[in-house]
This record gives structure tokens, sequence and C-alpha cells, in this order.
């Protein structure tokens, strides 16, 4: 009589008490209860800043946890978009935001294309120190960035933001681009290279085009991080308010002796909803890009 395999039995043993598993021998009911208990823990602080931006500045404090505003105040969008300046905030948010993208994609699609397709000396002790800038704190290199941007006149400015935001290590989606380069096959490249195709022939026509769900993944990732960086534009708009982004527009709202909270939650839903619709339309891209480099 044969037995089963004791590593198998183990591994059966060891998935048994694991949550798909679990949500497999419940009822569909309950399951579905407790998926949407979940996804409402998440779902419900957004719906409660989208709900207090219809609300008066009593009202958010007195009814609590209420999502149902008495008399919906749209007012505030007003006093959000031109009292305080957010159409503006808005404008250099999107051009600072897809000028990073931009740059920040090519940069790199360059480099994650070198380091996954070519073997040079030297290629390990890059991808040590790209790893090595992960762990390194953001706030640590805020000085000499200004220090740099200052002396090349770039400080004060959207074109000086957008150099600083797409000049970091970006270690993560250099390290997307080359886990997937390295898994297209080598033949592709070669007969590339007898049609008489040149570097970047190859790269910008055959090899990019195929990179489609990273780049989307990188598109996303650096769109949101720019969209909702804070510590930079703060330091490169101190001396000029109007070159402000919506995450330091927030500031607006925030007096000395008071705070406006129903302007503060009307800017906020205001500057996110580019986000939410963004991740909506490009969720799919998003997951096969990283599915695909982790599977390289």
């Amino acid at each position: 009589m044969l037995r089963r395999p004791r590593a198998r039995t183990d591994q059966a043993r060891s998935n048994r008490w694991t949550w798909p598993w679990i949500l497999r021998r419940l009822p569909w009911w309950t399951a579905a209860l407790l998926m949407a208990g979940g996804c409402l823990l998440w779902v419900y602080p957004f719906a409660w800043m989208v709900a207090a931006s219809l609300k008066s500045q009593l009202e958010i404090f007195g009814s609590g946890l209420s999502l149902i505003p008495d008399s919906p105040a749209w007012e505030n969008y007003g006093r959000a978009w031109n009292d305080a300046g957010f159409g503006q905030y808005m404008l250099n948010t999107v051009i600072v935001t897809f000028a990073t993208v931009i740059l920040v994609v090519l940069r790199c699609a360059t480099a994650g294309y070198v380091l996954g397709r070519y073997s040079f000396r030297g290629r390990k002790l890059i991808m040590a120190i790209l790893l090595i800038t992960l762990v390194a704190p953001t706030g640590y290199t805020i000085i000499p960035v200004v220090d740099i941007s200052m002396k090349l006149g770039l400080l004060n400015s959207l074109t000086g933001m957008v150099v600083a935001l797409s000049g970091s290590a970006h270690v993560v989606g250099i390290l997307l681009y080359a886990g997937y380069f390295r898994s297209i096959p080598k033949e592709l490249q070669e007969a590339a290279i007898l049609d008489g195709a040149g570097f970047f022939t190859i790269f910008f026509k055959v090899m990019l085009p195929m990179a489609r769900p990273v780049t989307a993944t990188v598109v996303l990732t650096t769109f949101l991080a720019t969209w909702n960086a804070y510590f930079l534009p703060l330091v490169f708009t101190f001396s000029r308010p109007e070159l402000r982004t919506l995450s330091v527009g927030m500031t607006a709202f925030v007096g000395e002796n008071s705070t406006d909270w129903s302007g503060m939650a009307a800017a906020a839903t205001i500057s996110l909803l580019p986000v939410v619709v963004l991740f909506i339309l490009m969720q799919r891209q998003f997951i096969d890009g990283i599915a695909g480099a982790v599977k390289s």
C-alpha cells in the first residue's frame, strides 16, 4: 500500500487554516458579510471625508459618525476652489505630476533595460547601491537637494520641483523594469539586431512597448507619490505661495486660532478624486505589472 509523502501531508495541514481555506468552508453569505465588513472599514474614512465636505463647521462636530448631512453645503467646494486658491494649486499639481511621471518612466525604463539585459563590470555593485538607497530616509537628502537646486537657480520654481521629485532613486521602478526585461527572450533582440536596429530603436520600438504592464505600474506609483508629495513642494514654495501643490495648499485652512475643517474636507475630496479615478482605470495593469516582474 502506497503512502502519501509526509511533506505533502504537512503542507496540506499547514494550509488548512489559511484565510482562503476558511472562507471556502463558510457559507457564502457569511463570507460575503465578512468581506463587506472589511471593505467598510477601509472605505468609511473616505466616505466620512466626503460627507464632512458637505457639512457646516458646527455640524461636523455635532453629527458624530453620521454620513448624511442635514443640508448639503456645496459652497464649501466653492470656498476651497476659489477663496483658498485650489484652482491654481490643482494646475500646479497637474503640471508637476505629469512632468515627473514622464521623466521617471524614461529614466527607470532605460536603467532597468541596461541592468536587466546586459552584463558588465560593476553591475552587481550598482544593484547593491540601489538596494541600499531603499532604507535611506528621504529627509536626509532634502538639504543637498535644496543646496544643489539653489546653486542651479531652480529653487522656487515648478521646474526645480520636477527635477527634485524625478531625480530621486525610484529603485522600485528600476527593479520592476529590470526584472521584466530580463524575462524577454534574447532571440527577439537578436532578430532586431539582424534587421539593422540599433540600441535606441530596439529599446523604444521593441522592448518598451512590450513592458506596458510595468510602465502602467510605474506610472501609477509615481503619480501617487508625486501627487501626494508634501516635504519637497513645501520647501520649494516657501517664498512663492502661488506655486503650491494641493498637499501643501491644505495649510491654507489652518489658521492661528481656528481651522476650517469643512473647507479642508472639500479640498481633500477635490485632491483625492483624480487619484481614485486613475487607480480604478489602471488597477488591472498595475496588478499585471507587479505579477509579471515578480514572476520573472
